[in-house]
């Protein structure tokens, strides 16, 4: 069983790659200072990244789970994943609202992709 992990750390690795499947670790904004909107664009950002360097794209989303501090950020966090998300590609979705390890985060962005 050949597992590739990518940014490894301590804690956690960014990317763990079994078979065709990419599982990334919760995506956090390092801009705090950010409302909602812009966490959640920082973090999309991430996720592209990220599923880049694995070899997928967001089309190749099999699963997102979105974590948000407080559910009246839910319209304009979904405005921004609207405008991001591939038409066609819409993932199974999960949004909880929850209390995140950081206070100054306001989202949490967890994604299973296939490779491309």
């Amino acid at each position: 069983m050949e597992i590739t992990r990518l940014h490894v750390g301590k804690r956690l690795s960014e990317v763990a790659i079994h078979n065709d499947t990419i599982y990334l670790a919760g995506q956090i904004a390092e801009d705090t200072s950010a409302d909602i909107g812009g966490q959640t664009r920082e973090v999309l950002a991430s996720v592209d990244r990220l599923l880049g360097e694995a070899g997928s794209d967001k089309t190749c989303i099999l699963m997102c789970q979105i974590y948000i501090t407080d559910m009246a950020n839910f319209p304009a966090m979904n405005e921004v994943w609207d405008e991001w998300v591939a038409q066609g590609h819409t993932p199974p979705r999960a949004t909880v609202e929850a209390k995140l390890a950081n206070p100054a985060c306001l989202v949490e962005i967890v994604v299973t992709a296939g490779k491309r």
